[in-house]
């Protein structure tokens, strides 16, 4: 599938905001037999005293930049195209969880795909008792890692509803466990913790998702601002799938990623500070076309 994508994220401040300092994460990935970003502009306004560019840990393409005049607003807009490459079903070589620990002990490379850096602690997520014990409901003694991460997926689709209004986006894993409502970033965060409680090296994947459903479909939940999903590692012969757990669905060709990370912390579209006071509005602004 080949897209054209838009993106406006704009911030508004009571008082004029300066000496502003901010990172992007927004530009889609080109990843090898999965998609190709094809171009790909970003423009901000007001227009940066400083900007640079680098590769942060993950090894994805970051923007820092700097407006040390005060504004009243921030408007930055991403315009891409990409082609999403179709994923071949793969069979179930994953192993049972009893043994995903031997696999995982003899992967010795501590690169940013390395399972090893998705299975503790991370700055947002944090073990409960509460997630776990959800999880070891789905995690059967007979089921590989495979099976437990589809099944995990499914129950939270059917568990929890959609609900924009639920939730923020500070609002913790525990707190949209316990109300069984939020949106795609609680879902991701609440399906990782249940697969690391169970050993399973899992990760966040934030990207884009098709908001014009193929004929005779219905319209994905999430397809207006940015979406999360889930990564999950399962073994050395499957390695990584991903999965999406806001639409009981594996990420396929309407999934364009932008970035992977342990939690969304890793992965902020767009972070920073600034020196104002009083309150700040936030509008965002997706379109993904398919264009053929």
């Amino acid at each position: 599938m080949l897209y054209d994508l838009s993106l406006r994220m704009g911030y508004s401040y009571d008082v004029p905001a300066s000496g502003a300092r901010h990172i992007m994460r927004l530009m889609p990935l080109s990843l090898t037999n999965r998609q190709r970003l094809v171009a790909g502009s970003i423009t901000i306004s007001p227009t940066p005293d400083e900007q640079s560019h680098f590769l942060d840990f993950f090894q994805h393409p970051a923007t820092a930049f700097m407006l040390r005049a005060p504004h009243e607003a921030l408007d930055i807009r991403m315009q891409a195209r990409v082609q999403v490459e179709s994923q071949p079903i793969a069979a179930d070589f994953s192993p049972l969880l009893a043994d995903l620990p031997e696999e995982i002990a003899g992967i010795w490379s501590l690169a940013p795909d390395s399972p090893h850096h998705f299975l503790g602690d991370s700055p947002r997520l944090t073990p409960t008792r509460e997630i776990a014990d959800y999880a070891r409901s789905c995690a059967k003694p007979d089921l590989t890692a495979m099976q437990i991460a589809h099944a995990l997926c499914t129950r939270i689709n059917k568990d929890f509803t959609y609900d924009p209004d639920a939730t923020t986006v500070d609002t913790t894993p525990i707190e949209a466990f316990r109300l069984k409502r939020g949106v795609c970033q609680d879902f991701t965060h609440i399906m990782i913790l249940a697969l690391r409680s169970l050993g399973i090296p899992a990760g966040y994947v934030s990207g884009f998702l098709r908001t014009i459903p193929p004929p005779g479909k219905e319209r994905l939940e999430g397809a207006d601002a940015m979406h999360a999903w889930v990564r999950i590692w399962c073994g050395e012969t499957i390695g990584w799938i991903e999965l999406d757990p806001t639409n009981d669905i594996p990420a396929g060709t309407d999934h364009i990623v932008v970035a992977y990370g342990r939690d969304y912390s890793d992965v902020v579209p767009v972070i920073g500070v600034l020196k104002s006071y009083g309150s700040q509005r936030a509008v965002q602004a997706v379109d993904v076309i398919p264009l053929k």
